[in-house]
């Protein structure tokens, strides 16, 4: 795949209308290059069963995450690879794609922009071909701010605007579409239990947002 290929893809960023202003968006493009697109149509094919010749998604859910940390700047630099670290033993067995998310809010609320939102990214089993991914620099240790809670909402409406956003969901409830029409995981012993962004976080944004009749995730079986 050539360069001037991706071009429409991350020329995407470029876009700007006035909600998205209004919500200060910020944009910090993490690397997108051939090495990564082409991991990308890998992982849809392996692991998701879908052949496509661009690594686009069409997005139906928003998931909320935590990063783990307590760095902005660190996790940008996380995503800023396109291979995975060898380290992390258990996520290279499945593909040498590195993770990532579409945006990633900081502490004092402020919103980058890491992909455009139809541009896959893996931060989701099962999940990635259909799901635009937040990430919230925070941990079960350095809980989500306000600031933070005020921006995902803004963000979410956003979102949901702008696309057919169906189902909203935290990181720790994707397994819970195991045996729907969504789940796509092509190996049945390839998931992760999590807890982010905690379900206190969960239930205050659902709170926010249920004007929007978003859906959450099935009933954990």
């Amino acid at each position: 795949m050539r360069i001037f290929k991706l071009l429409p893809l991350l020329l995407l960023f470029s876009f700007t209308t006035s909600f998205a202003q209004q919500i200060q968006i910020i944009n910090k493009p993490i690397v997108f290059d051939e090495i990564r697109a082409q991991l990308s149509l890998d992982y849809l094919k392996r692991r998701h069963n879908l052949i496509q010749k661009t690594p686009i998604i069409i997005p139906k859910m928003i998931v909320l995450h935590w990063t783990a940390s307590r760095s902005l700047m660190g996790t940008y630099n996380t995503f800023n690879k396109s291979i995975l670290p060898s380290s992390r033993k258990a996520l290279v067995n499945a593909s040498s794609l590195n993770v990532s998310s579409h945006y990633l809010v900081d502490r004092d609320g402020s919103i980058y922009q890491l992909l455009p939102d139809t541009v896959f990214a893996r931060h989701v089993i099962g999940l990635n071909y259909c799901a635009i991914g937040i990430e919230n620099v925070g941990s079960d240790t350095y809980p989500l701010t306000q600031a933070q809670l005020f921006a995902n909402e803004k963000l979410v409406r956003y979102l949901t605007r702008k696309y057919n956003i169906e189902y909203l969901i935290g990181h720790y409830e994707h397994t819970w579409f195991k045996n729907t029409s969504l789940w796509r995981e092509t190996n049945p012993y390839y998931f992760s239990q999590k807890i982010d962004p905690g379900i206190s976080f969960m239930r205050r944004i659902r709170e926010e947002l249920q004007d929007l009749n978003l859906k959450g995730a099935p009933p954990k079986k």
